[in-house]
């Protein structure tokens, strides 16, 4: 992916990675687009970054979405690269809990269907452009998942799949199709003690390694994974899932 001269949209991007990646775009002066459901938070960042846009949009509404979408085709012809950023982790107790299945199809609304759906939307703008981007970050769990957070797992394993079948029908086109995934990291995906948990990467960090990843033409099998989310993504390869599921799963 080239680093510069691009129009990039970047769902999920008042916070976390999406926001670090929207700044870290923004200074290298690519136009670019964030989304999110509050506006005051893009008014915030939008203001702090003068010259990038900021348009809300509620990933769980269809017709919202499609409105979204040709605002940002009229708005933004030259856009060449989208970041299906956006998602939400909660946990589910299956056992126990009465509001399991609200929260799955939730998190599947967000995680899974407002992809698709924006995808689909954009994807023929991308394909006339003489080279493109499309992202979606998925996660480390999705090749190793968190017992507590099943819909969350499954469904960037969906996305994780979904991009490789992507990634092969566009093969002759000039979109290319990248995966991000993140290992644990400081932001408040699964809330604020998540962003100061000592346990997990540095957000400066792992973004700084990622802007690293993806100067490179092409990232291998299209995967953008910094080091310390392999010991996930390789855990089946290497003969070592059921330790690194247990390991992850020991409470």
């Amino acid at each position: 992916m080239k680093l510069t001269g691009n129009t990039i949209l970047i769902t999920g991007g008042t916070s976390g990675i999406g926001q670090a990646l929207a700044e870290q775009f923004h200074q290298r002066g690519n136009t670019v687009i964030i989304a999110g459901r509050r506006q005051a938070e893009l008014d915030r960042i939008t203001a702090a970054h003068p010259g990038m846009q900021g348009i809300q949009v509620d990933l769980t509404d269809a017709e919202a979405i499609n409105a979204f979408a040709a605002r940002i085709r009229n708005e933004f012809p030259a856009l060449n690269a989208l970041v299906n950023n956006a998602g939400i982790m909660v946990a589910e107790d299956h056992v126990n809990g009465s509001d399991a299945m609200a929260i799955a199809e939730r998190t599947i609304q967000t995680n899974i269907t407002s992809v698709l759906q924006l995808t689909a939307s954009l994807l023929p703008s991308l394909m006339k452009q003489p080279a493109a981007t499309l992202m979606a970050t998925t996660s480390g769990l999705a090749f190793v998942p968190r017992a507590q957070y099943p819909s969350y797992c499954g469904s960037k394993a969906f996305l994780h799949s979904w991009l490789q079948s992507l990634r092969q029908q566009l093969r002759g086109t000039s979109v290319q199709v990248l995966e991000l995934a993140p290992p644990y990291v400081q932001t408040e995906l699964t809330g604020a003690h998540q962003a100061t948990d000592p346990h997990a990467m540095p957000l400066a960090d792992y973004i700084a390694e990622v802007m690293q990843l993806l100067a490179v033409p092409e990232p291998p099998n299209g995967e953008v994974l910094v080091e310390r989310v392999k010991l996930l993504r390789d855990a089946e390869r290497k003969g070592e899932y059921e330790k690194v599921f247990g390991f992850l799963n020991a409470d």
